[in-house]
């Protein structure tokens, strides 16, 4: 598969033909929203877990030096929690570029707090793509994010912000918050 999947995102789904359009954030999209939507909501997925494993070449990190951002893996009797974000069709563009790094469109269920379910499209690299680096210890991790930054900035501050966001909505995700408490340790006094 090729590292920029923008060309394939834009033939995965006609989200012309759709009524409605949810958007499932379960990383950078639930702190930096720079696209337009008519309306969130706090939301969840079963079966899938975050995961540090996806390479970072365009924004916490260098082709040279690749930062670790999110993907989503399978896991059984799991809850993911995220926000929902109803959106148009042409935030896309955006939206597939911003992802372009390994990551295609996907079609889940998502959970929206209201009650209601709906299907909605997630962004997920998966293991056969050009930039996904795979599973390491939580150590590992912390070691490679501490060290990496790119375009949007230092590898850390995505794991910081994150970790924010994941409290300010009363999520708790064990993954995300060693890795924090590992960098935090790395910090000068």
């Amino acid at each position: 598969m090729t590292l920029d999947t923008q060309h394939l995102n834009k033939n995965r789904q006609d989200l012309s033909q759709l009524d409605e359009i949810w958007l499932f954030g379960y990383g950078s999209l639930i702190y930096k929203v720079d696209f337009d939507y008519i309306k969130s909501e706090r939301a969840h997925i079963f079966g899938y877990e975050r995961r540090f494993w996806q390479g970072s070449h365009d924004h916490r990190g260098t082709p040279e030096k690749p930062g670790r951002v999110l993907t989503l893996v399978e896991s059984e009797n799991t809850r993911c929690g995220g926000v929902a974000f109803q959106v148009s069709h042409d935030v896309f563009d955006h939206l597939d570029h911003r992802e372009k790094n390994g990551y295609q469109r996907h079609e889940i269920s998502l959970h929206l707090d209201s009650g209601k379910a709906v299907t909605g499209l997630v962004y997920t690299a998966d293991a056969d793509n050009e930039a996904y680096l795979g599973e390491a210890s939580i150590a590992e991790l912390a070691e490679q994010i501490y060290e990496c930054s790119g375009p949007s900035g230092p590898n850390r501050e995505y794991v910081y912000d994150l970790a924010a966001a994941l409290r300010a909505h009363g999520e708790i995700d064990e993954h995300v918050f060693a890795i924090e408490r590992a960098l935090r340790a790395m910090e000068p006094a």
